[in-house]
């Protein structure tokens, strides 16, 4: 569903998706001249060489097209277009009409995903950001038109009530990442489409991911926020210095790796995560 927050009654309805699928989609948030800018604005740093936290992949080869476009992360630590929109007032406004509070910011991100690439295999954010309490909630902006061809984000509904899974393996053939997470027996993940400018907002339980890039002449990029809730007491190194949605810094505690995590156990009313397994994987991100 796509829904405008103007008012009482549709901030009811925005929260409401929310809380009961784990993700809600703001169509048009941000104009066609915001989201060109911005692009132009990515390809020409993206064109311009490395930078610090850029990410090609796990088993990258030299004809993997994320050699030339790998994704980019923590760009607002040194590029104001990148904090402003991070910061932007639009995005603290849906984060606390869905978390009746204005959030904290800790990462931006940049996929390019050109022509040819991997997708991501299926995981959740908070495995990795570790927020606590509460959870992290991720802003997702197309840049471009995404659909199944070039690589669409995918989402399993209701999946943001599941603990955080244990994880196993990814096939890297398709994913750039190498870890990813088990579906239960009767859980699918269903294609979100979207239009440059239009926002997914999503819990960091929610299991998502994507697919590979299919298509031989389109890119499908996108800007992404991630922020914690605004009670949160800790959040893992890599997120740190967090931020306020004002820009000001806040300090916080550092979360720590591992601890339980869920497994599925077949019931007589289907299959159930329980907190059974330990996690050993340790990320610093991903």
């Amino acid at each position: 569903m796509s829904v405008s927050y103007n008012t009482g009654e549709q901030t009811a309805v925005l929260r409401d998706e929310f809380e009961r699928t784990g993700y809600t989609l703001v169509r048009g948030l941000f104009g066609t001249d915001e989201v060109d800018r911005l692009r132009d604005h990515y390809m020409e740093v993206r064109h311009g060489g490395p930078r610090s936290h850029d990410f090609a992949g796990h088993t990258s080869t030299d004809r993997d097209p994320l050699k030339r476009y790998p994704r980019m992360a923590q760009m607002h630590r040194w590029d104001d277009a990148s904090l402003q929109w991070l910061t932007d007032p639009r995005i603290d406004e849906v984060m606390t009409a869905l978390l009746g509070r204005s959030p904290y910011a800790v990462q931006t991100m940049v996929y390019f995903k050109p022509p040819g690439s991997r997708g991501q295999a299926l995981h959740q954010d908070n495995f990795y950001l570790k927020a606590d309490p509460g959870t992290c909630v991720a802003a997702w902006m197309a840049l471009d038109r995404v659909d199944e061809a070039n690589g669409c984000l995918e989402v399993v509904p209701g999946s943001h009530r599941w603990p955080i899974l244990c994880t196993e393996k990814a096939d890297t053939t398709v994913s750039f990442t190498d870890v990813t997470v088990p579906l239960p027996s009767n859980g699918s993940a269903v294609p979100i489409e979207m239009e440059p400018g239009d926002v997914l907002f999503f819990h960091g339980a929610l299991v998502h991911g994507s697919n590979p890039n299919v298509t031989t002449d389109r890119f499908r990029r996108a800007l992404i926020g991630h922020y914690i809730e605004g009670e949160a007491e800790r959040v893992a190194q890599y997120y740190h210095p967090v931020l306020r949605m004002d820009g000001t810094e806040l300090p916080l505690e550092v979360a720590e790796g591992g601890g339980a995590c869920g497994e599925w156990t077949e019931t007589p009313d289907g299959p159930v995560a329980l907190l059974t397994g330990t996690e050993r994987t340790t990320r610093k991100h991903e």
